[in-house]
């Protein structure tokens, strides 16, 4: 595989890097330098800046809004974006239930939802986990039952990412109880507004609300809300899972936190000498650095077979192992590189003997707790360790 890029791409590189110095607003970059919070208006001035430019919906076909970019393109604005401290591209409606409704919807329903994700009129959330259906999702027992032209849904969901601001989910219901637990699924668009449904936010450790609790009680659904199939939704989860792991990789955002580290250790001096220098970080940091070379070409790689065959495949759970370590990696030596400020939490004054933290260091306390996450969410990865033992190994 030629991991050059052609005179072509180079030519994009550039186009996108003027892009973001011109077009990317200054006080969003510097909330997500600092480790900040990102709010709704936030995410939706940078979503209509890109949909302008008809970049939003990267993973889209040029027939369905989409800009018609292959693989070495979405990687190669990830990465700037990354560099540039862009706010990630929110993933529900754009990056997972998008892709879901151009294999699996109907005309109705692609001719309704996609616009409304790309202008950005509906927000969406997920609702697959719950509190005993979490990596172990077959488990579900949300229930959807069928009355004339509507489903009664009752139950819970949870971890559900910004719900609180969302105007629909998508939700993963059970419809039959009889046979295997997987053959039992279906897939439901809801609107948030329904009668029937509570939404309650859940505090994680650094002091945020990102998440919350969904619970349903006679939820009343119109029947043409189901996608694909009834008790075929088991189908339109996995395929939308592949999409939402290879986000979780965060290929771009590790490229963008190595450079930060390795920075910062140039510029700490420890006992007389700079940090970079001292064999034991170094040494951690190269070994870092190889898993971060390794993880692009790999992702390089998956994305252009996911080109040709037209999705991604099982490999997908490979990058989310391996991305979501590097990326763990990246935050705990950041913080040994601060040093006892990297106790200090968002708002909070350095107490005791940490220095005072610049601007861009403050959210690191932050940073390192939320995405102890990243290892558990869509699917741990001891279960994407299973998925592969299985799938490609066929054990």
């Amino acid at each position: 595989m030629d991991l050059s890029y052609s005179p072509q791409e180079q030519a994009f590189q550039a186009e996108v890097r003027q892009f973001l110095a011109d077009e990317l607003p200054e006080d969003i970059a510097a909330r997500v330098k600092a480790g900040g919070e990102v709010s709704k208006e936030d995410t939706e001035r940078w979503h209509a800046i890109l949909q302008s430019r008809g970049w939003l919906a990267q993973t889209w076909p040029e027939a369905q809004g989409g800009p018609g970019w292959g693989p070495v393109e979405r990687h190669i604005f990830d990465e700037e974006a990354a560099r540039a401290y862009a706010p990630r591209i929110l993933p529900f409606g754009l990056q997972m239930l998008g892709p879901v409704l151009i294999k699996f919807g109907s005309d109705a329903q692609k001719a309704h939802y996609l616009p409304r994700i790309l202008d950005g009129t509906d927000w969406w959330c997920q609702g697959y986990s719950e509190p005993g259906a979490g990596s172990d999702l077959a488990s579900l027992k949300t229930k959807a039952v069928r009355e004339g032209d509507e489903y009664v849904v009752n139950g819970q969901k949870t971890w559900t990412t910004l719900g609180q601001h969302a105007d629909w989910i998508f939700c993963l219901v059970r419809t039959d109880g009889s046979g295997k637990p997987q053959e039992g699924i279906s897939f439901l668009l809801i609107d948030m507004k329904t009668p029937g449904i509570e939404v309650r936010p859940i505090r994680l450790i650094e002091g945020g609300h990102e998440v919350n609790e969904v619970f349903f009680t006679d939820v009343r659904v119109p029947a043409e809300n189901l996608v694909w199939k009834e008790n075929d939704g088991w189908t339109v989860a996995k395929y939308l899972l592949t999409h939402e792991r290879t986000g979780i990789a965060g290929v771009g955002f590790s490229i963008a936190a190595f450079e930060r580290v390795k920075a910062l250790a140039a510029r700490t001096v420890r006992g007389g000498k700079r940090l970079i220098d001292d064999p034991l970080f170094a040494a951690r940091l190269a070994e870092v650095e190889m898993d971060l070379e390794a993880m692009k070409i790999f992702n390089l790689r998956m994305l252009a077979e996911a080109q040709r065959v037209g999705h991604p495949g099982v490999e997908t759970s490979m990058l989310k192992i391996r991305g979501t370590e590097v990326r763990q990696a990246l935050n705990d030596l950041y913080r040994r590189a601060l040093g006892p400020a990297a106790a200090v939490m968002p708002g909070e004054a350095p107490g005791g003997n940490a220095a005072v933290l610049a601007p861009e260091d403050e959210g690191a306390a932050a940073s390192y707790f939320n995405n102890r996450k990243i290892s558990i969410f869509g699917g741990s990865n001891e279960i994407q360790k299973n998925i592969l033992t299985k799938a490609m190994l066929e054990l």
